[in-house]
């Protein structure tokens, strides 16, 4: 049967690596033979997947739908190995994507209580920003995604929680002498701080940054809640944070202080989502069930289905 899995392999590879070069080194094989593999594929079902030029190779339209359902079929008989070899009366393998300002904070406490009610059920969590969790969950690579759900559409969406966001300032900055919540009147004309473009936090934050009459630093983009942090820390802006993340491990941090946003919309929505073409995978409801009992023994405000 044609292509076979081999060759599905050799194009998902070449995808993303963007060089063929690359891929034949990491696939072990020879570049003529690998491009000859693709060039057959290309010809048999009278498509043309790669275009190749001297920067390396681009996408074509239908390669794009070429390669988001042969990563998926990849995903299906990896999934079909590892159910056949797995031994345990109640098994199952749950592949989770999750935003890195969630997984640390919530997964331990709900993947503890998963694993006392389904003991066989096994999650692999990878944390990813929001476009990746996008694509890995069209192309089959996430069974469930932990993430916004306005950026998620056409999939079916169970909402757990909402919740606040906080900033950091330095230590001398004047809102550190402020207990309460801060306003948007506070933060008229402050400099904000947020992670790059491909998180769903950065599209809050210039949303916020617009009503309060702010502006969003074009000279630094953070990679993670940690190097946001530090830049507030030397005084350049103000460092919006998740309260997951600033009530677990942002309040302990000597080079700043946090404090909680008092804006109507100072918030975000967190859901499990899944595929909506498809059935639950194994163990999404338990999931769902000890998601929600972990975020309300947070004290984060629980949307019950």
């Amino acid at each position: 049967m044609r292509p076979t899995l081999r060759q599905l392999e050799y194009i998902v590879t070449v995808s993303r690596l963007g060089r063929f070069s690359l891929a034949a080194e990491v696939l072990n094989v020879s570049q003529p033979s690998l491009s000859t593999q693709i060039a057959t594929v290309e010809q048999e079902l009278g498509v043309r997947i790669f275009e190749r030029n001297r920067g390396g190779i681009q996408v074509t339209a239908k390669g794009e739908e070429f390669i988001l359902r042969a990563q998926k079929i990849l995903a299906e008989v990896k999934d079909l190995r590892h159910a056949m070899s797995n031994d345990m009366p109640v098994g199952g393998r749950l592949r989770l994507g999750v935003l890195p300002s969630i997984g640390p904070y919530l997964l331990p406490q709900a993947i503890k209580q998963v694993h006392r009610i389904r003991p066989g059920l096994r999650i692999v969590v990878r944390e990813e920003n929001t476009l990746d969790l996008e694509q890995g969950l069209k192309s089959g690579r996430f069974d469930l995604i932990l993430s916004t759900p306005e950026d998620h559409p056409n999939t079916v969406q169970h909402r757990l929680f909402n919740e606040p966001l906080w900033v950091a300032v330095a230590v001398d900055d004047v809102l550190a002498r402020d207990l309460q919540g801060v306003s948007a009147t506070d933060l008229q004309n402050r400099i904000f701080l947020t992670l790059d473009q491909s998180h769903r936090l950065s599209r809050i934050v210039y949303a916020l940054a617009a009503e309060c009459g702010g502006v969003v630093s074009d000279e630094y983009e953070g990679t993670t809640l940690d190097s946001i942090v530090l830049m507030a820390a030397s005084g350049v802006g103000v460092a919006v944070l998740p309260d997951l993340y600033a009530r677990r491990q942002g309040i302990y941090r000597d080079e700043v202080r946090l404090r909680p946003l008092s804006i109507a919309n100072a918030n975000r929505d967190i859901a499990l989502l899944a595929r909506s073409s498809e059935t639950s995978p194994p163990g999404q409801n338990v999931l769902t069930d000890s998601l929600r009992t972990s975020a309300r023994s947070m004290g984060l405000s629980v949307i019950d289905p």
